[in-house]
């Protein structure tokens, strides 16, 4: 993949991180660190290794930010979006500080690394395949992220270059069927929704088929998902509601999967979301090793 043009982590507000790496480290250790004994507060440097080769780097601002709460520093060898590989092992930083301190930060800083490294590879690959057949539309991924850990899975996203769709529920109005069979229609769900998120938030209504979709444009929302639709159903209602409605976004969602993606890509659709970015997404595999010192040999002088 190419590397993002900007630096992304200007997009992550520094207390935030340090609220995270803080709650990080004391779920680890809320009271004593007994093995922090054995090794000490002398300084010490350790490298951090990625053994999954052509996975793409993403999480760097929180792997940091973890060691900065700890007096560590991390110098990089790579840039975030970098894809590591294609050795077995790739040595990707050097992390130096208190013994004990690098070994307090080693856990919760490489999940961070392995799971936000795991989904942004994911998101390079599906973001491949979309452009490999020439579609243009937007990658997307869910909600459907793991509880706390919102924030590092879709900043994940924007590494691997997939649009992060809606942050959370106060981000856009999203009217699944609970929310249409609660209110009792498609229709009344729209205008009670646009009566309080106002011209500021769009409104997208989950449809299950063409005649819903119609029924959620007609009354105002932005964006109409055709949700767990077979290829060929969705290629002919969507091309049917962009006919009637060019100016509504269609998005595709539901049992969609890497294998699956090209057979959904439509010029007639949008927006395609899959939960597989985040869920059931495999992790990069990387490791700290702290190093050996150096013993030098004593070289007596003759008087």
């Amino acid at each position: 993949m190419t590397t993002p043009q900007y630096d992304l982590s200007n997009t992550l507000p520094p207390h935030t991180l340090t609220r995270l790496a803080r709650e990080w480290l004391a779920e680890d250790t809320p009271n004593f660190d007994p093995a922090g004994l054995c090794v000490g507060s002398h300084e010490v440097e350790a490298r951090l290794l990625c053994k999954t080769p052509c996975s793409v780097l993403a999480g760097r601002p929180f792997f940091t930010a973890v060691f900065t709460e700890l007096s560590c520093t991390v110098e990089w060898a790579h840039k975030e979006g970098a894809q590591l590989g294609p050795d077995a092992v790739a040595q990707t930083a050097v992390v130096r500080g208190p013994a004990r301190c690098i070994l307090l930060g080693e856990r919760p800083a490489l999940n961070c690394l392995a799971r936000a490294s795991g989904i942004a590879t994911r998101c390079s690959q599906l973001q491949s395949i979309a452009r490999e057949a020439g579609w243009h539309g937007h990658v997307a991924g869910t909600r459907k992220t793991t509880p706390g850990f919102r924030l590092v899975e879709k900043y994940a996203m924007l590494v691997g270059g997939v649009s992060m769709h809606r942050q959370d529920l106060s981000g856009m109005v999203m009217l699944k069927d609970n929310h249409i069979w609660a209110s009792g229609s498609i229709t009344q769900a729209v205008k009670d929704a646009r009566s309080v998120c106002g011209f500021s938030s769009k409104i997208e209504v989950e449809c299950g088929s063409r005649e819903e979709g119609s029924e959620a444009a007609t009354a105002g929302a932005d964006i109409v998902m055709l949700d767990n639709f077979k290829p060929q159903e969705l290629h002919a209602a969507a091309q049917l509601l962009k006919e009637e409605f060019p100016s509504v976004l269609i998005e595709a969602s539901g049992g969609v999967t890497p294998d699956s993606l090209p057979q959904y890509l439509s010029p007639h659709v949008d927006i395609i979301s899959l939960g597989c970015i985040t869920q059931g997404c495999p992790v990069v595999d990387f490791s700290l090793k702290v190093q050996k010192p150096v013993a030098f040999p004593i070289i007596f002088q003759s008087q």
